[in-house]
């Protein structure tokens, strides 16, 4: 039998350890026996080589561990690979001698010959037994070699041979490797659930990826357009003094970042407006109509997602607060404004529609005539008729002899008169008059002033140019302003024997309840359509009210019930919890969940500062006569009147139009100077504040909000006119809005804003309610009430006269006549008034009834103090005496 010297497996065993702590291709330990070797043939030849070799290479050990030359080790590299040449070539024999120079080479052959040679007669029993013995001695000895390898403090550390020799293996047996063998996949199989499973992370951590990506590319893009440059905007003497180093530098102007606004993000998240115009209309039909309209000014939005519209046969009330975006919805309807998204639908291209401004005195020219003023609007046509008479004349002034101009003048005639015939120029003054006739003037107004007229007359002038424009769609904005109750009724007959759709925007109740057959109600950016008039608008809207309340008060309960009930068992039933919580997120999102309702925010609530000490007598007129004399009217307004102002008075001046009430209030406060007699203040210190009736006229309009506050004020500080401002609801970016871009109701506000900033005894108020909506209105009354000087204020209104005035002046055939009594008094005393003023009473509103008396006195009174402890009013222990009293008689 063949014996096996174990010290020949011992450099093996090294050699194993060497290969697996350089980290190269694992080699097998020495305890697994590889089958080619245990299935080998014996080969007494190769094997006896190779064993010789090894034995030869540890006696030879003192010599290893002296390092090469650079000469041996070229001769070293030289033999591998011509021995790996010959490798298939090289016939069996015996080792070379081993020396110092050929020992690495003779290992090498004899390490190729245990393991590459193809032995084909295997061991004997005894040999492999002895072998398995041995490899699992050597295993030990292996593993032992691992740990001190991989240990910071190794028994024996390799020498630079025995890392060498290690390369050079690992690179032999990996060139050998990749030369006879293919690749070989080791991973393990997958099953298909498995590989179903991989698959579909695969897939969402791509579409993560590709979301990120697409997240990342749009903040990019994002920040391309905030970094929109721009030269900063300098002003007054700043520019001039920056200006100048610039220029000497030689640099550029510096840049400002822009951000984007909540208009540009809407912009390009949305469609962009159109206007669209009906495939089938029926000859005759009228419609307009706004879809899903949304407006936002910067970063204001002011309409959200409005959808309504008028028809043939539709008198619309359009309602809301101020600021709600009424007049906006009347621009975008009359095509002055565009949406910033949305649609406005009509029945046809050549829709008309004409619409009275809140500001329409502005456009009145009180120079010109009433005729004139009503031919204004033919623009087009009065251009025609004076081109027409610069040509008669031009051809008047010019030779006979010369033909050619004169032809051409003539030519140029004929094609202004084919024009003229066109438009019907010739028969505009009998439109004109025949309006004025439906407008209620008479032939000798037609020659008198504009500015003759009173506020009531002059809307009157205002939609009888409106109406000359012959519109498909009637607008009006705040049509009964300053009218009377005469002119309101004169109003509410005509527009009710109109045939035009039409659609108005008031805050008279009792005037839309007359004339309206619909209701829009603008709310929270949103707007409700409700059939009817506006009693039954007030019904509807309540009903609507309440069961959206009841609705969301219901839902709210179980959505607490559900978050108790999470909350109670997040520790006992994570999973359900979890689905639970879920679900309640997902309903929370859909289109099932109810929306809180509009909320409608803190009350318009003010007080005017205190007012100085006011003496007995205040204001007084004397035999005073007055009159608006010109060229072509004489319009007498006062005859010998007089009038005095008390403390405590709070007079409203009541008439029709035209009587003179703004014009009294004028006199008063030295505005105008009397024909005859006196208007004066006589208290000794009365301090006064006017409240203009236009407050177009009365503010700067190239102003914002807080540069007209911070104008009007008297040392307040910044922070105290925010916060007066926040009373009168501007607030945040409303502040920086310019005048000219508020409505008529929100410089009304503003002034008001104004009056308070001083101190004063005495107000002057003229059509303060004007553009006021109900609950502004409200809180005024309530302010004025709780005033402690006199008041004389001048107003259509009869709910805030009857809430106010203590003492009615009626202008009765130029003279004043003085009521000791509120307004309900000065009503009982006209049976007439009396009749007409119940008739228009609105089903659910209030009536007139006697004006609150508040006790200013009482109010202004500090509280007596009768001693005892500050708490006393708080002991809940009522009989606590009495069981004291029982506890001593025991």
């Amino acid at each position: 039998p063949r014996t096996t010297s174990p010290a020949a497996f011992a450099p093996r065993a090294t050699e194993t350890a060497i290969v697996n702590t350089l980290g190269g291709p694992q080699v097998l330990p020495s305890s697994r026996i590889p089958l080619s070797v245990l299935y080998a043939k014996k080969k007494g030849n190769a094997k006896a080589a190779a064993l010789e070799a090894l034995e030869a290479l540890e006696e030879q050990a003192d010599l290893l561990d002296k390092p090469l030359s650079k000469k041996e080790q070229k001769e070293m590299m030289k033999k591998q690979k011509k021995e790996k040449k010959n490798e298939n070539d090289s016939d069996e024999g015996t080792a070379p001698p081993v020396g110092k120079k050929n020992a690495k080479a003779a290992a090498l052959e004899a390490l190729s010959a245990l393991e590459e040679d193809a032995l084909e007669e295997p061991l004997s029993k005894k040999e492999q037994k002895e072998l398995l013995k041995k490899q699992n001695q050597q295993g030990e000895g292996v593993n032992g070699s691992d740990e001190s390898v991989n240990g910071n403090d190794a028994a024996k550390p390799m020498s630079k041979k025995e890392k060498m020799l290690a390369k050079a293996l690992e690179l032999e047996a990996r060139e050998a490797e990749m030369a006879t063998t293919e690749p070989v996949d080791d991973t393990p199989k997958l099953s298909k659930k498995e590989l179903k499973a991989l698959k579909k992370k695969e897939e969402k951590m791509a579409a993560k990826a590709a979301a990120k990506a697409e997240k990342k590319a749009q903040r990019a893009e994002e920040l391309e357009e905030e970094e929109v440059t721009g030269v900063n905007g300098l002003n007054g003497d700043d520019a001039g003094d920056a200006q100048a180093p610039a220029e000497t530098a030689g640099q550029e102007a510096p840049k400002e970042k822009v951000k984007v606004t909540l208009e540009d993000k809407i912009r390009k998240e949305r469609p962009p407006p159109r206007i669209r115009v009906m495939e089938s209309a029926q000859p005759g039909y009228v419609s307009l109509r706004l879809e899903n309209v949304g407006i936002t000014f910067r970063n204001q939005e002011v309409l959200k997602d409005v959808t309504w519209g008028v028809q043939s046969g539709d008198r619309i009330g359009l309602v809301g607060k101020n600021g709600a975006g009424k007049t906006t919805q009347l621009r975008i309807l009359a095509g002055e404004l565009e949406p910033t998204t949305g649609d406005v639908v009509k029945s046809s291209a050549d829709l008309r529609t004409a619409m009275l401004r809140q500001e329409f005195v502005d456009e009145l020219v009180p120079e010109r005539t009433l005729k004139e003023e009503f031919m204004s609007v033919f623009e087009e046509e009065n251009q025609i008729l004076q081109d027409l008479r610069d040509a008669e004349a031009q051809l008047e002034s010019m030779s006979e002899d010369d033909h050619d101009a004169m032809q051409e003048v003539l030519d140029k005639m004929q094609d202004l008169q084919r024009k003229a015939d066109d438009k019907d120029v010739y028969v505009l003054e009998s439109r004109v008059k025949k309006t004025m006739d439906l407008m209620g003037f008479n032939d000798d107004e037609a020659d008198d002033l504009v500015a003759s007229f009173s506020g009531g007359w002059k809307m009157r002038i205002g939609l009888g140019k409106v109406l000359l424009k012959e519109p498909n769609i009637l607008l009006l904005d705040e049509p009964t302003n300053h009218l009377d109750l005469d002119s309101v009724e004169w109003l509410e007959a005509f527009l009710r024997e109109q045939n035009i759709p039409m659609i108005i925007v008031s805050h008279d109740r009792e005037f839309l309840d007359q004339v309206c057959t619909k209701i829009v109600d603008a709310e929270g950016g949103i707007c409700t359509e409700y059939d009817g008039n506006y009693s039954r608008f007030l019904l509807l809207k309540k009903a609507r009210m309440d069961s959206w309340q009841a609705a969301y008060d219901a839902q709210e309960k179980k959505i607490k019930a559900e978050r108790q009930w999470i909350s109670k068992f997040k520790a006992k039933q994570p999973q359900q919890v979890k689905q639970r919580q879920e679900k309640l997120d997902k309903f929370m999102k859909s289109d099932e969940y109810v929306q809180k309702p509009p909320f409608t925010g803190k009350p318009f609530r003010f007080r005017f500062p205190d007012a100085p000490r006011l003496s007995p007598e205040v204001a007084e007129i004397n035999a005073m006569s007055h009159a608006y004399n010109n060229e072509i009217s004489n319009n007498r307004l006062f005859d010998e009147v007089d009038l005095f102002i008390e403390k405590g008075d709070r007079i409203a001046v009541v008439g029709p139009n035209g009587s003179g009430k703004s014009t009294l209030l004028r006199l008063l406060v030295g505005k105008e100077k009397p024909d005859d007699g006196s208007a004066d203040i006589v208290g000794a210190n009365v301090e006064m504040a006017y409240f203009e009736q236009n407050q177009a006229d009365a503010l700067d309009l190239d102003k914002t909000v807080l540069e007209t506050i911070q104008g009007a004020s008297e040392g307040q500080s910044y922070n105290e006119l925010r916060a007066l401002l926040g009373q009168f609801l501007f607030k945040g970016d409303d502040v920086e809005k310019k005048v000219e871009f508020l409505s008529g109701g929100e410089k009304a506000r503003l002034s008001l804003c104004c009056m308070m900033l001083k101190s004063a005894n005495l107000l002057i108020l003229d059509e303060p309610t004007n553009h006021l909506d109900i609950p502004a209105k409200e809180m005024l009354e309530e302010a004025l009430q709780h005033f402690a000087g006199s008041v004389m204020i001048v107003s259509h209104d009869r709910y805030f006269i009857s809430k106010v005035a203590n003492s009615i002046v009626a202008i009765e055939d130029k003279k004043l006549v003085k009521y000791q009594g509120d307004y309900k008094f000065y009503m009982e005393k006209s049976k007439e008034m009396k009749r007409k003023i119940e008739a228009r009473y609105v089903a659910g509103v209030e009536r007139i009834e006697a004006a609150p008396v508040v006790d200013l006195e009482e109010l202004t009174k500090p509280k007596r103090n009768f001693g005892g402890a500050k708490a006393a009013s708080m002991v809940t222990r009522k009989d606590k005496g009495v069981k004291n009293a029982k506890r001593m008689r025991q």
